[in-house]
């Protein structure tokens, strides 16, 4: 006679990738809407970006709301 067994696995635990691919958008994001002056843009526009601000104007109200000085 064969006897057959069922093994259940239940996985609840976040997969370490998740985290550190979630802490890499977090840091990114940071960056972006706290320290950005243009260092984004700049790659496409040159020094004109460091000028315009374009993230950090889109974002103003948001940083303020997060406690990061502008101005």
């Amino acid at each position: 006679m064969s006897q057959s067994r069922q093994i259940n696995v239940s996985k609840t635990d976040v997969p370490i990738i998740a985290i550190v691919a979630l802490a890499i958008v977090f840091a990114a994001g940071l960056f972006v809407v706290g320290f950005d002056q243009g260092h984004i843009f700049s790659v496409a526009f040159g020094e004109q970006a460091f000028e315009d601000l374009y993230i950090h104007e889109l974002t103003h109200d948001m940083r303020h709301a997060a406690g990061f000085p502008c101005h």
